[in-house]
């Protein structure tokens, strides 16, 4: 009775938008005004001591493992409960102390591979033919996933306003998209670093392929080991939400020590506008080691590191199309991926995705690409931003 109890009062405060809740003893109670937009079943209570130790991991777990069924939009029900502020994501009696994340070399290389090295047939079934795993760029609202992956790695190459016969570096470069058309379409000799041996042997694959042997390696190395060399250019795509706290300071002070003078770097990826956090299941199961730094953050640490900020553009609306896109795809294959893992594991990825739409379209989260110079920036880039549109 006492669980019970606790479960009504838990829910009648998650969410702002109506919802059904069918208990694991049958009985239904309705949630909010007017009709419910989204059903939710226990199959079987989850211990109310999980709950309250963390939530995001209990309720989580309980919806792989059949415990909680969901009729209608998972993205939905999400985002009702990141936009109400008396929900478990922001009441502080639910929010508790993550072990504390450690990223040195070798953890970094495990937390990676547990995620990247999933096998790229498994990236192949629901990402685009570029093979790109960050957030596209839709420059129309008709522009595919593909095209809007294209789109925006020429956003992201051109606001470096790079100059051929020049080098760039691309930390983190997943499986190559962005360093091979830098070197066949811009005319830059690049060098890519990954931690995943998917990866790395992709890219390997693509550079023979593609007959840019003089111009492009690849290197599967932690960034923090790649010594003195420079470049006149870096760019690094979904990256730093990777590092650890604890490292935040080291890799922008690595992003400026592998820059020349006069240097141009392109820092892409996920932080908040409210401050730093992570998330229990998805740092459980998903992106080990993951922590989304806050926008603040991450500026104190490029300027302690001594670049220069010269320009930031949000993206988040972007990156919830995005991901909207890849759990449609993803689902079109689900039986053949669950086939190639298992239900659980389909489970678990579905909602993953879901969960990352829903935490854009709320404004949990942001992507933020910002343009940093080694030195002061009109030596190197036009006055205005007329020049990333041409």
């Amino acid at each position: 009775m006492l669980e019970k109890t606790f479960y009504k009062t838990f829910l009648s405060r998650t969410f702002n938008i109506p919802v059904s809740v069918t208990y694991w003893d049958g009985k239904t109670e309705n949630y909010g005004e007017g009709k419910p937009e989204v059903h939710i079943t226990f199959n079987e209570a989850i211990p109310v001591k999980e709950i309250t130790r963390n939530a995001s991991i209990a309720l989580g777990e309980g919806y792989m493992d059949g415990k909680i069924e969901i009729e209608g939009s998972i993205e939905k029900l999400i985002k009702s409960a990141y936009e109400n502020d008396n929900s478990f994501f922001h009441n502080k009696k639910f929010i508790k102390f993550l072990p504390k994340q450690k990223h040195d070399e070798e953890e970094s290389k495990e937390d990676v591979q547990s995620h990247y090295d999933l096998g790229n047939n498994f990236y192949q079934l629901w990402l685009d033919s570029t093979m790109t795993y960050s957030c596209a760029y839709f420059e129309k609202p008709t522009d595919d996933l593909e095209t809007a992956q294209v789109n925006k790695v020429h956003h992201i190459i051109k606001k470096l306003n790079p100059s051929s016969g020049r080098s760039l570096l691309d930390i983190g470069c997943g499986w190559g998209t962005l360093m091979l058309t830098a070197a066949r379409e811009y005319g830059l000799s690049v060098t890519g670093v990954t931690l995943s041996q998917e990866q790395y042997d992709y890219v390997n694959e693509q550079i023979k392929e593609q007959g840019l042997q003089d111009v492009a390696e690849v290197r599967l190395e932690d960034y923090r080991e790649l010594g003195n060399e420079q470049w006149d250019y870096i760019t690094s795509v979904g990256m730093f939400e990777h590092v650890g706290q604890e490292n935040l300071g080291e890799y922008f002070d690595c992003v400026n020590h592998y820059l020349k003078p006069d240097g141009v770097a392109l820092i892409h990826g996920i932080t908040r506008q409210q401050g730093g956090a992570n998330n229990g299941w998805l740092n459980k199961w998903i992106f080990p080691g993951g922590y989304v730094p806050g926008l603040v953050e991450n500026t104190e640490h490029i300027i302690a590191s001594g670049l220069q900020i010269d320009d930031m553009e949000p993206l988040r609306r972007h990156y919830q199309k995005t991901t909207e896109i890849w759990d449609a795809n993803f689902n079109e294959h689900r039986a053949e991926i669950e086939d190639m893992m298992d239900k659980k594991f389909v489970r678990m990825w579905d909602l993953y995705l879901q969960a990352c739409a829903a935490s854009f379209a709320s404004g949990n989260i942001d992507v933020i690409q910002f343009l940093l110079t080694k030195g002061a920036s009109g030596k190197v880039l036009p006055m205005t931003r007329e020049y990333m549109y041409k």
